[in-house]
């Protein structure tokens, strides 16, 4: 089986369960949990494909996506108590997710032959929008919004793929790993460090008066 599928289902595990840990605070019913956790983990890959017009879309094509968040959901509702001690490990599923759903959505939207700026806005599309389809449901402000470096990680590892594939005489699944852990490294010191993209608090022309 190919590394990056496997990666591919781990970042969706990670993803339905933090979509199931949600509703559940939230105190959705089973129905709602479920459906919380299914946008999460392939919100963002729907999207893009919708958005490019790619059929079958990402789940249609390979069920191993709803098995795969089925069984998120009751793990859940099984070990929901002990999930706190395994913060870390989802923590990075969860970068692993967001690393590879950027670059297979990158590589999506290069296929079907788009501006390589806009295949990375794909990309980027894939790696979070399940995540802010699931806050906006939930009524929270998205996490993108608010606090952590998470869509500029993808960004940044989404531009190393670009620039890699275009100068470099790697073989791709090289470049593939080496992009996906620019987006690792960026977001795991963002984390341990409390890096935050700046705020706009005040004009520049009004701090000069």
């Amino acid at each position: 089986m190919d590394v990056v599928y496997v990666l591919d289902i781990l970042g969706t595990f990670a993803f339905a369960v933090s979509g199931a840990l949600v509703a559940s605070d939230k105190k959705f019913d089973l129905f709602g949990v479920i459906i919380i956790a299914f946008v999460t983990a392939v919100g963002g890959g729907m999207l893009r494909d919708v958005l490019i017009n790619a059929h079958p879309i990402n789940w249609i094509a390979d069920l191993n996506y709803l098995y795969v968040i089925f069984t998120a959901v009751v793990f859940t509702f099984l070990f929901k108590s002990k999930i706190a001690f395994l913060s870390r490990t989802m923590f990075l599923f969860d970068t692993i997710g967001i690393s590879v759903f950027t670059l297979l959505g990158l590589q999506k939207g290069l296929s079907f032959n788009l501006h390589p700026i806009i295949a990375l806005i794909m990309g980027m599309i894939s790696a979070v929008f399940g995540g802010v389809l699931r806050d906006v449901l939930t009524n929270k402000v998205p996490l993108i919004f608010e606090k952590e470096i998470y869509a500029s990680a993808c960004l940044a590892g989404g531009i190393i793929y670009l620039l890699l594939f275009k100068f470099s005489i790697l073989p791709e699944k090289f470049i593939f790993i080496i992009a996906a852990l620019v987006v690792i490294t960026i977001r795991a010191i963002s984390v341990k460090y409390h890096l935050k993209l700046p705020r706009i608090k005040d004009d520049l022309f009004g701090k000069l008066k």
